[in-house]
């Protein structure tokens, strides 16, 4: 957000490091910087917000420097086995009630973006599942609310907050079904090729 930017930087001046560091609110699909800008972009639990993921993915390539690296941490449903050609049913629904809450477009595999990634020529792809990892933290939040002032603050919140309080159960049963997956997602843009011209004598 603006203020979250806003005091980032003034951070920044704080600490001395204002020249090194600028924090800013963009477009993640419409990027205001130039081609080969960055030589590392991390993406942390941003892609499940974007509605167009071709699109996001082409955007940090194209902002990525030849030898690069790229890294995108997001929730994405489980990868489709061989013969399936989309999710079933009861998953779907559920990702629905969970995009509905949270105000969600549709999510996408880890093998969806591996393929996107692919698909602009992008090297030494690798990916990891870090669900195990942040698992036990749904459990924690809701957990830590189960006391008489957390739920008589939630019952005065209004609908958005009791709806997304009611999301998180939704992700856990998502995490404990094997639907949702917190993936890892990290490649490079190829060194660029340099073209030597020969002369004719």
């Amino acid at each position: 957000s603006p203020y979250q930017a806003g005091r980032g930087n003034e951070l920044a001046i704080e600490q001395g490091v204002a020249d090194l560091c600028n924090f800013q609110v963009a477009d993640a699909l419409d990027q205001p910087f130039e081609d080969e800008s960055f030589d590392l972009i991390w993406s942390l639990e941003s892609g499940e917000h974007m509605p167009d993921k071709e699109k996001f993915v082409n955007e940090l390539f194209r902002v990525a420097t030849p030898g690069g690296r790229i890294i995108i941490v997001t929730w994405c449903h489980r990868d489709l086995e061989v013969g399936e050609s989309s999710l079933n049913s009861k998953e779907e629904k559920l990702l629905a009630k969970i995009n509905r809450a949270y105000y969600l477009p549709r999510w996408c595999s880890v093998d969806d973006y591996v393929n996107l990634l692919k698909s602009q020529g992008a090297v030494d792809i690798r990916r990891e599942d870090w669900s195990y990892i942040i698992a036990p933290f749904w459990k924690a939040v809701i957990k830590s609310s189960l006391n008489v002032k957390s739920v008589l603050g939630l019952a005065k919140s209004g609908f958005s907050t009791q709806r997304g309080a009611y999301a998180m159960l939704l992700m856990l049963r998502g995490f404990d079904k094997g639907l949702i997956k917190f993936g890892l997602i990290t490649c490079s843009k190829p060194e660029a090729i340099v073209k030597k011209s020969v002369q004719a004598e």
